[in-house]
This record gives structure tokens, sequence and C-alpha cells, in this order.
């Protein structure tokens, strides 16, 4: 089976770098390389030094020792770089699954997650969050899900595009459903520390020998640009991994892996100064869908910094973010990325200004088609 378009990804295509205001990534805003420098103590002198070799096919040990030290067990050769966690979710799938496994995802879900199951020809099984329950993840359902079939389960908890959650009894609940069967659990932790409330998730790495714990500095750090993500995984599962890689990437750019080694180590720095951004972008973003609530249905999520709108008066929603975008110069993802075509999804991740104005903009083409 060949893999389908990626339609998320053909959306951006189009309109990311023709809008003026984004309301639609599910990152944090960008830092640029002078800000960077500035906040995590990067010298010119260091980046001088660089010579552009090879680099190893995990990545350089500083890289993953930081990346171990700070998500793992301390252990770096648990540790693989990657090229954003695309490209780690593309080498990990493709590694451990065979056609007819069964595999157990989120509906709706970032579409890799899903597409590349699909096209090595495994069976899904998906685990539906539903808007009239607020998408809260019903535990008991999947584990109605598992079977001694299952081969994996591909979670992302804080949820793209929801931003729902589980709390972490629930973790625990489920981790030891999945322990039972014997399946790989994926776990995409790209927005564990994007939350509103409760502490951050523990990772599942931690607790079972066959997690696959997958990561990036792309949502939470505003780093996507720098393309560097991780897994973290049992080293005979990243063997497997090198022997795909060694046909595509081969490695990352040794001035690549400093700058992302001094942004793991300084991680805190980059967060501590796009949370409270965040956290202020979510109340404007609940006091705007309040005032617009005959417009739209909304969830408010308990993590990442993206919302699934549901747009219960436009009949063409896909056509009204294409004329969103043509008309008005703003981003705004339809749900036919993510399968489900009466929802948007909304970024609230950038500067409050750009935010705003996104969300006036969406708030007039609103009234225009009501």
């Amino acid at each position: 089976m060949k893999i389908v378009p990626a339609l998320l990804e053909y959306w951006l295509r189009d309109y990311y770098f023709n809008c003026s205001f984004d309301i639609s990534c599910s990152g944090v805003e960008s830092f640029s390389l002078g800000e960077l420098r500035d906040i995590l103590g990067i010298e010119q002198a260091e980046m001088d030094r660089i010579v552009f070799r090879d680099s190893e096919s995990l990545g350089a040990p500083g890289l993953r020792q930081a990346i171990a030290s700070r998500w793992g067990d301390g252990n770096p050769d648990c540790v693989m770089a990657t090229h954003g966690s695309s490209e780690a979710q593309f080498l990990v799938l493709n590694a451990l699954l065979q056609p007819g496994d069964e595999v157990v995802v989120l509906e709706p879900s970032y579409q890799p997650l899903y597409s590349i199951a699909e096209s090595i020809g495994c069976e899904l099984r998906p685990w539906r969050l539903r808007f009239e329950n607020g998408f809260r993840p019903d535990i008991d359902e999947a584990k109605r899900l598992l079977s001694p079939r299952t081969a994996m389960v591909i979670l992302n908890f804080p949820h793209n595009p929801t931003g729902a959650s589980i709390t972490p009894e629930e973790q625990v609940e489920l981790l030891e459903a999945v322990k039972q069967v014997g399946a790989y659990l994926i776990w995409d932790a790209a927005f564990t520390e994007l939350i509103y409330g409760d502490k951050p998730l523990p990772d599942p790495y931690r607790f079972y020998d066959r997690c696959i714990s997958l990561g990036t500095l792309s949502k939470a750090y505003g780093l996507p640009g720098l393309r560097v993500g991780w897994a973290i995984a049992a080293p005979d599962v990243l063997a497997r991994c090198i022997e795909l890689r060694d046909y595509i990437t081969l490695y990352l750019s040794p001035l690549v892996e400093l700058i992302a080694q001094r942004a793991v180590e300084h991680s805190e720095r980059l967060l501590n100064l796009r949370l409270p951004q965040v956290r202020a972008n979510l109340s404007i973003l609940t006091e705007w869908c309040a005032k617009h609530e005959e417009f739209v249905d909304y969830v408010r999520p308990q993590g990442g910094v993206s919302a699934f709108l549901r747009l219960p008066g436009v009949s063409d929603v896909e056509g009204f973010c294409h004329r969103l975008a043509g008309e008005y110069k703003t981003l705004l993802v339809p749900g036919s990325c993510f399968n489900q075509p009466d929802f948007v999804r909304l970024g609230f991740g950038g500067a409050a200004a750009e935010l705003e104005e996104g969300l006036s903009r969406f708030s007039t083409l609103l009234h225009q088609v009501k």
C-alpha cells in the first residue's frame, strides 16, 4: 500500500507562507537565532569551531546525553536524535510494524501517527475522542480495543488537535492494560509540558520496556525550524531504526546538534518564556469563544496550544477556511485535515497581537456566513 497524502502538510504548503496572521499552528511562538544565543549563552566562537563532518547515526553524544538526562533515564544509548519527531515516527513504525498488525490509534489524530501504520498494511482500531463527551478519553473503551493481536498502541497526550488529556491514574490504568497484551506503546510527548493546571504526565518509557517515547523541540520550545526530535527506546529498537535511516537522512548536522544540545540543557528557560504567554492566550481564546458561542462550539484544552472548534452554522468548513486564508490572509486548519469536516483546529501559541487580529478576522467572516 502506498502512503496517502499528508492533508495537513498540503494545506500548510498552500497557505502557511501566504497568510499574514497564523491562528492554526500547534506550537508556541518561534525564537530567532539571536534570541537563542542570548537565552542559551551560545558564543560565536563555539559556532565557528564547528566542522561540517559527518555525525553519528544516533546523534551527537552530547545531545543524546542531554535528552537522556532531561526526559529519559540518563542512558544516552537509549536515545536517537532525529529530524523532528516526524522522522522518529516514520522510523519507529516502519521498524516495528508488519502488514496485518493490529494498531490502536486515537481519532482524531495527527495524520502520520496512523497513516504510516496504514501504509504498512496494519489494521487500525480507532479510539475515538468525541465532542459530545468534551473529547474526554474513555479509558474503558481503550481497554476494550486491546486484544492479544494488538501489536502497537499510539497515543499523544495532551492531544493534538483537541487539547484533551488523561489523569496520572488513568495513565497507569492504561499502561497496565497495554502491558497485559504485550504491545508496543508509542508515546508522543510533544505537548507534555504545555499544560494548564495539573503537573505534566510522567513518561511511561520509565515504567514499560516496550514503550517508545517521542519528543520534539518544535512544539513547546519554539524551534520548529531547527528540525530536531528524538526517540527514547530500547537499544535494539534504535538499532532497527538505524537500518532504515541509512537509506534516508543518515544523521543530523553538527551545527543543528550544537544548538539543540544547548536548547535541551536549558529547556526550562525557553519554556518559562513561552508558557505564561500561551496561558494568557488561552484566556483570550476562551473569552472570544464565550462571546461567539452562537457561532462556535468550544471545549477548553487541557494542554497543548490548539483547540478543536466546531462550526455548527458553517455548511462547508473547508471552503470557509479557504476564504479566510484568501480574503482575510488568516490561516486556520480545517478539520478535514483530521477527518473531522465540521471542525477547525485553532492554534493559540503565537504572539498575542497576532492571535487577537486573527480572531477578529475569523469573527468577521463568521458574521458574514451566518
